[in-house]
């Protein structure tokens, strides 16, 4: 997985409202390539993920190209040129990538920009005393 280009921007302070999170994955071309590290052709998969904040006090957007080794590659491109559809079990193993690798970098470029989080981190709460009943 490539990353081509980061783009990410605050406008203004936070809102005092309550912020609206919402992260897409896009995938914008497929084609078939030469992967000359393995001598095999692979599926070359450009994308989008943008995350906006909504009121629109920020953006996040990662664009890059992640290879994809599929038995069917030539029929997946060529389905992707005829349609722009990908066979379900390919667009979401894709997908599910994505989110995984992109949210991270997405939730490390939010902490710089001091806007919240795109994912709701664990947090460690202290532990409750125990309550003793006399009776």
């Amino acid at each position: 997985m490539n990353v081509r280009g980061i783009e990410a921007s605050k406008k203004g302070e936070e809102a005092s409202q309550k912020i609206d999170i919402s992260s897409t994955p896009r995938i914008t071309d497929i084609k078939e390539v030469d992967f000359d590290l393995i001598g095999k052709k692979v599926l070359s998969v450009a994308y989008e993920f943008t995350t906006t904040y909504e009121p629109q006090i920020g953006r996040i957007k990662i664009s890059g190209e992640l290879f994809y080794m599929a038995r069917d590659g030539k029929d997946i491109a060529k389905q992707w040129k005829k349609d722009k559809k990908l066979p379900e079990p390919v667009s979401l193993e894709i997908l599910n990538h994505l989110f995984r690798r992109c949210l991270l970098k997405t939730a490390q470029l939010s902490e710089d920009l001091q806007l919240p989080p795109p994912i709701q981190m664990p947090r460690v709460m202290p532990k409750k005393p125990e309550t003793s009943y006399v009776g």
